[in-house]
């Protein structure tokens, strides 16, 4: 069933060049709809991923590129790093259309759906680097547990010295290492939420490593955003992309 009026979801990208596999927010493949990207220039992981609030100047620049988005069709934003947390707020303030920055933020839903004495954790980019605030403008208890990849081997240097190959089966080893210490560590945990946007490709493996439901930003724009809208599953096939 064709839809008069279907979604088109703008992604405001970091610039990077490393390898977007299936599942991953910046492979239009992973959306179920017609994707429109925008590179914001300024943005990269090392002005990104910092353990503060972003700078008014790249702040601007998002504004900038999501209207953008809009002027070219975009009825739904959302970003290429869950450490954008910090400037929904703003953003969303700046922009017509509805912005979701970061698998963060759906973090009071999903504790809120599980029983009584179970919680939620993070797995993220950098945990050095994810400070309360960011916790914070996600709606996110401080005490949040956290873990992050930046023992890793393999995906963690490939985003951050941007290198055009990935050992997948490496990457995954990473994820799973890390998710492993952090359920040891606190086994009260319910579900995970995956701030970071590069680790949407190994969810299923986690689920199955771990037998706890995981979360992240594909899913929550998915489950949330662009599912209501298709009134069958089987509706929602990819539309396509473009650069803005």
């Amino acid at each position: 069933m064709a839809l008069l009026n279907p979604p088109v979801l703008g992604i405001l990208m970091l610039k990077t060049g490393f390898p977007r596999l299936l599942g991953d927010v910046g492979n239009p493949a992973t959306w179920p709809c017609r994707c429109l990207y925008k590179v914001v220039e300024p943005a990269s992981v090392a002005t990104v991923v910092t353990g503060g609030p972003l700078p008014a100047a790249l702040v601007d620049a998002f504004a900038e590129a999501g209207a953008a988005l809009v002027a070219g069709g975009a009825s739904l934003l959302t970003t290429s790093c869950g450490f954008l947390v910090t400037a929904q707020a703003e953003l969303q303030d700046r922009l017509p259309v509805p912005l979701v920055t970061s698998s963060l933020l759906q973090i009071p839903t999903v504790a809120a759906g599980l029983p009584a004495g179970r919680s939620v954790g993070v797995i993220t980019f950098d945990s050095r680097r994810l400070s309360p605030g960011h916790l914070a403008a996600a709606g996110a208890p401080p005490d949040t547990p956290v873990a992050g990849l930046e023992d890793g081997w393999e995906l963690h240097g490939v985003i951050t010295r941007d290198l055009p190959q990935l050992d997948r089966a490496a990457a995954e080893a990473d994820v799973l290492k890390a998710a492993q210490a952090l359920t040891q560590a606190h086994p009260e945990l319910g579900a995970l939420v995956l701030e970071c946007t590069n680790l949407p490709p190994y969810r299923a493996a986690l689920e199955a490593a771990l037998g706890l439901p995981v979360h992240d930003l594909v899913s929550l724009i998915c489950n949330n955003h662009l599912e209501p809208v298709f009134l069958r599953r089987g509706d929602a096939t990819p539309g396509g992309s473009s650069v803005v």
